[in-house]
């Protein structure tokens, strides 16, 4: 196995992990919607991808997204930011800004 799929392998463990500890999943669904994330975010590395995720109101929304450098605006001055692994930043196209959702709201 190459350290490339060790490192991505242990990222979903990880994220798995969260969602139980978090959000009581079972480490089937767990499981099932770290996948999801991570081919999200490779989708979006590539291109515009159309996705769902339920919002904090209980209302599900289509979201179009990004993290294509190309796609995306440069970002001007400092990201004050601080980390946060339960939640995944993307450019929504629709709007043309900055969006955010919880990992663990992501319809699969």
């Amino acid at each position: 196995m190459t350290m490339q799929n060790k490192s991505k392998l242990s990222e979903i463990m990880k994220l798995a992990w969260q969602f139980i500890k978090r959000n009581g999943y079972s480490l089937r669904d767990a499981l099932r919607c770290a996948w999801a994330n991570i081919r999200l975010k490779a989708k979006m590395l590539n291109g515009i991808v159309r996705f769902y995720f339920t919002k904090v109101d209980g209302t599900v929304r289509e979201a179009f997204g990004t993290l294509n450098n190309r796609i995306m605006p440069t970002a001007e001055g400092e990201n004050k930011r601080k980390h946060n692994d339960t939640i995944q930043v993307y450019y929504d196209t629709e709007r043309m800004e900055y969006r955010s959702f919880k990992k663990a709201n992501l319809k699969f």
